[in-house]
């Protein structure tokens, strides 16, 4: 029976061959991408470094810190062959009608000219495009607007002391067809038509009080 140290050191040795041959392919590939020489001297070194890693176990009981598996005769012919495909991610099922996301948010106002002010310091701080009119709000719809404007359409920019919030609520339907900026009147635009599906509705509930000047304010 072989002595375990002579089989160890043989195989400390092949690893050692089999390294410096694998240098000398990689050196003579030059960086040339699946080189056949390349993929050889790999296989080689790490069948020479699993060998040891096995000699050394039976030998001594330890191991190398390599986690090798042999690669045999029947393995992948090129190091790139053993990488499988990565399978084509399925195709996202789309949803197939349109959705309408309807905001809706009432509120009171306490002083119409205190929200034409802030309206019109609103519109102040927007850049003008040549041409466009530079008048101030006069009415309560074109300060909300002017409000809105000023926030690039986002409900936030209501929440001023020149408003007070009521209830609101958010409405997701599902609609025959997208809404057509140029076709639809104010009406059309907001309303559910009898085709179209209410499918969640989300309430905003706003608590207020009756102050005893019979002004609304918020509740705790």
């Amino acid at each position: 029976m072989a002595d375990p140290d002579s089989v160890l050191d043989d195989a400390l040795a092949e690893v050692v061959r089999a390294a410096q041959a694998h240098l000398a392919a990689v050196r003579a590939a030059a960086g040339r991408p699946d080189d056949d020489a390349v993929w050889q001297a790999y296989v080689a070194l790490n069948n020479a470094a699993r060998a040891y890693d096995d000699a050394l176990n039976d030998a001594h009981g330890e191991v190398t810190p390599w986690d090798l598996e042999e690669i045999g005769p029947d393995g992948p012919v090129s190091r790139f062959a053993d990488v499988e495909e990565e399978p084509a991610e399925p195709a996202k099922d789309p949803y197939d009608g349109v959705l309408s996301v309807r905001q809706r948010r009432d509120y009171t106002v306490p002083s119409v000219t205190a929200l034409l002010r802030a309206a019109d310091e609103a519109r102040r701080s927007l850049p003008r495009a040549p041409g466009e009119p530079d008048e101030p709000p006069s009415t309560v719809a074109e300060a909300v607007l002017e409000l809105m404007r000023a926030g690039d359409g986002s409900m936030g920019m209501l929440d001023v002391p020149e408003l007070m919030p009521l209830d609101g609520a958010v409405m997701v339907a599902e609609v025959i067809r997208p809404l057509d900026l140029d076709a639809d009147t104010a009406e059309a635009t907001f309303r559910i038509d009898p085709e179209d599906r209410v499918l969640g509705r989300l309430d905003e509930r706003m608590c207020v009080d009756v102050d005893a000047d019979g002004r609304l304010s918020l509740g705790d």
